[in-house]
């Protein structure tokens, strides 16, 4: 009984691993490493910006009208074929600042 559900979760693992590649090599999903060494998937493939909480590690999408002078302004100072870029914001997030605060009240 144990091999069988072993088993039925290793494929239940292929067929996810095997989604993930189609869905990225189709253009539906983007990957992307945070720093944490851990792949995280977005299904927002048009530029936008991420926001990482430096605290526990949640990334978020960050609504800030993507800026495609930053890729132009790339374009004059590098001798490379720019096609894009891609910026995250570092931080606190709103949890853990609330959670900062929530506990600074009760010392008091």
């Amino acid at each position: 009984m144990k091999t069988q559900r072993r088993n039925s979760r290793q494929r239940e693992r292929i067929y996810v691993y095997r989604n993930i590649a189609i869905l990225l090599e189709e253009g539906r999903i983007q990957g992307g490493e945070f720093g944490s060494g851990i792949v995280r998937y977005d299904a927002v493939t048009g530029s936008h910006y991420h926001f990482v909480c430096e605290r526990c590690g949640t990334v978020s999408d960050f609504a800030m009208p993507a800026r495609d002078d930053i890729t132009a302004a790339a374009r004059l100072f590098a001798p490379h074929h720019i096609a894009g870029h891609t910026i995250r914001f570092y931080g606190v997030c709103a949890a853990c600042a609330a959670g900062d605060s929530a506990k600074s009240k009760k010392r008091r």
